[in-house]
């Protein structure tokens, strides 16, 4: 891994973390849930943060480090999966 590949697993890393504090505060205060020095709600800044991380990936895939259509696959049997063991996807959408 050269050093540009490795800041951009670094920053992907941070992303992660705050994409997991964002989802956090969406479920203690919910999606309207705002702090009272912040300008934005709890659903604005969790769409932030993944806007960060999905730009990470992009950088991936710019980089060579990940193939984009190996990540659309895994990401229809995640789907998959889920549709026969989570009430989350309901068949026929």
């Amino acid at each position: 891994m050269n050093s540009v590949e490795s800041e951009i697993m670094d920053i992907a890393q941070e992303e992660c973390a705050e994409v997991i504090q964002a989802i956090s505060k969406v479920r203690r205060f919910g999606f309207d849930g705002k702090h009272p020095d912040k300008t934005f709600n709890n659903r604005e800044h969790l769409e932030e943060e993944i806007g960060d991380l999905v730009c990470m990936f992009d950088l991936m895939r710019e980089h060579d480090m990940i193939e984009w259509s190996n990540v659309i696959e895994a990401s229809e049997r995640k789907r998959h999966k889920l549709k026969i063991w989570s009430d989350i996807i309901v068949t026929g959408k």
